[in-house]
């Protein structure tokens, strides 16, 4: 069971990592709006992460094949999804932000909700996640016992929390120190990379349902 634990861990660890559009959401919720919004952004892609791991262990072959089937489409839908996200964060003053989150709270489930919707239009993630299963020696063919799939499922989501908890918490340490100007141009240049994430999504997307690989 430990290894299982330790081979989930692993899976959530190197699903999370790469810097895509919710990494760069999570830096720049974590600068404007203090290390729990960046945090619970993180926690929004974990639950996601975290459904993909169990619709693979549980190999659910209907949800995959409509994955699979029309990945090209939930590719485009999910790169404007972004693409729209990163718009509204190039727009953002983070000066009214600011003053919201001290006027009216923290607002925490749209951080928590708005990153659900980025990554669980995202394909990319699931097919990600079942690589690296195989690539740490898990079985996805649904013949895993129900509480190693349990603690497998643990692991993913302990190293995906790991993570973000560790991604928030270095950013906050710089936090202090960013001046009005410094958090106005991270939301443009933010902005701007998930903005050319979602499009490259989009386009990709297209491309593959305008000329499908035989």
């Amino acid at each position: 069971m430990i290894v299982d634990f330790i081979k989930g861990l692993i899976v959530g660890l190197l699903a999370s990592i790469p810097l895509g559009p919710i990494g760069v959401l999570c830096i720049q919720r974590t600068l404007s709006k203090g290390k729990n919004s960046g945090f619970i952004t993180g926690l929004g892609a974990t639950t996601t992460d975290t459904f993909f791991a169990a619709i693979s262990l549980f190999s659910l072959s209907f949800v995959q094949q409509l994955l699979s089937e029309y990945r090209n489409w939930v590719m485009v839908v999910g790169g404007v999804i972004v693409a729209l996200f990163g718009l509204k964060l190039f727009f953002t003053n983070p000066v009214k932000q600011i003053k919201r989150v001290k006027t009216s709270g923290k607002r925490y489930w749209e951080d928590y909700f708005s990153t659900i919707l980025m990554t669980v239009t995202n394909p990319g993630a699931f097919f990600l996640i079942l690589g690296m299963f195989a690539f740490v020696g898990i079985n996805t063919d649904g013949s895993n016992p129900l509480n190693l799939i349990a603690i497998t499922l643990l692991g993913v989501a302990t190293g995906a929390v790991l993570w973000w908890y560790a991604l928030s918490s270095g950013v906050n340490h710089f936090r202090n120190r960013m001046r009005l100007k410094q958090l106005v141009m991270i939301n443009r240049v933010a902005g701007i990379i998930v903005m050319v994430l979602g499009m490259i999504s989009v386009f990709e997307g297209l491309y593959r349902v305008l000329f499908p690989i035989q």
